[in-house]
């Protein structure tokens, strides 16, 4: 039954559960660690951790890409970012990594993100990573995929995401040609990944266009300010277990195509990974805990794509911390932090050791409790 409650005498409100607000509830079995597979597949594309790069330019360059993908990741290169409006970046990124000040920092992520777009630089971007050997990802915004798609199919990505804050397959404008998120998936012979969205029908009709995953929630972590800014927040756990439930649905509808749920909000530490898979989530986005790495583009500084937005940021820019280590170190491992920040993937393995599960589609049917 859906936990609705009144909030006046002519509105009522559905109640919503954060990841922090639920706890795992370990079954009568474990399972030895070293008999855990935390391996999961996209399409025809393996990968053995279920990681997929939050595509903020604090996070993920050309370079960076490539190093997820041998540590079993899949990173994911923005194409609206500074890799693609900068022959050379690097000087601005080494210069964002040494603000400290909200306002100008925003101010200034809002200058270097107003140079324009140079396609010649996206399909420098592509190759760099195609030639690193590892899967190709890029994430282009709903508002540019059908001025920038040409270049990215031409420039031989693996996996199209389409992310923007919220995405819908319904976009109405009386201004503008909209995309039409399903025929443009059917022309494509690549695999799509589309979001965000925060509830059952929304990712319901997402899985109709043909995506091959679906990004569940708006990447809220305590830099975002979706929520003071457009006062919307998505209590992840809900939203995760609403977009399963949507999956199931589909599941019966088609007759068995299984689209992959991503998590993308409020994913900090080891124990939030396995929460968010627990809830249902084939794989997390991870954002800011990959900012902790030394080889980080953003120096440990850390914002979100939406920070830099012209007219309506929404995301503070966070100043940079010192570094935690490697990315294998931020990933696997070893950790000297007590509270998950590092070996996120380590401490998922532990989890489901703990619970008795062998893989992550059993580790999906764990059970769950509220504890706040």
């Amino acid at each position: 039954m859906r936990d609705v409650v009144e909030i006046g005498l002519s509105k009522s409100a559905r109640r919503g559960y954060h990841l922090d607000d639920i706890a795992i509830v370990p079954t009568r079995r474990t399972r030895d660690v070293d008999d855990v597979s935390t391996n999961w597949q996209l399409d025809a594309y393996p990968f053995k951790i279920p990681c997929v790069a939050h595509p903020s330019d604090a996070t993920m360059s050309p370079a960076t890409a490539v190093a997820l993908g041998k540590l079993g990741g899949l990173g994911v290169l923005n194409v609206e970012g500074l890799w693609t409006r900068y022959a050379d970046p690097t000087k601005i990124l080494e210069e964002l990594s040494g603000l400290d000040d909200e306002a100008p920092a925003t101010r200034r992520l809002q200058e270097v993100y107003a140079e324009s777009i140079k396609p010649e630089l996206i399909v420098e971007r592509v190759k760099e990573i195609r030639d690193g050997g590892v899967t190709v990802a890029v994430r282009v915004s709903p508002q540019h995929t059908l001025a920038l798609a040409p270049v990215i199919l031409d420039a031989g990505v693996d996996i199209l995401v389409i992310q923007g804050t919220l995405v819908s397959a319904e976009h109405v404008s009386t201004t503008d040609e909209p995309l039409n998120l399903k025929e443009f998936i059917a022309d494509l012979d690549l695999p799509v990944i589309v979001g965000g969205c925060t509830n059952y029908q929304t990712a319901l009709h997402l899985m109709r266009t043909g995506a091959a995953g679906v990004i569940v929630g708006i990447g809220a972590d305590e830099w975002s300010t979706t929520d003071r800014v457009l006062g919307i927040r998505v209590p992840m756990a809900t939203a995760i277990a609403d977009a399963a439930d949507a999956r199931r649905d589909y599941l019966d509808e088609t007759g068995g195509r299984y689209v992959h749920i991503i998590a993308d909000g409020n994913i900090q530490t080891s124990g939030d990974i396995a929460k968010a898979l627990g809830c249902g989530a084939d794989a997390v986005m991870v954002g800011e805990p990959l900012s902790r790495s030394e080889s980080a583009p953003g120096g440990g500084a850390w914002w979100h794509s939406a920070a830099s937005h012209p007219n309506l940021p929404r995301g503070s820019f966070g100043s940079a911390e010192s570094s935690l280590g490697g990315l294998e170190k931020v990933l696997y491992g070893p950790s000297e932090d007590p509270d998950g920040a590092l070996n996120l993937f380590g401490g998922l393995r532990r989890a489901m050791a703990k619970c008795g599960y062998r893989d992550l589609k059993e580790f999906q049917k764990v059970g769950l409790i509220l504890d706040k």
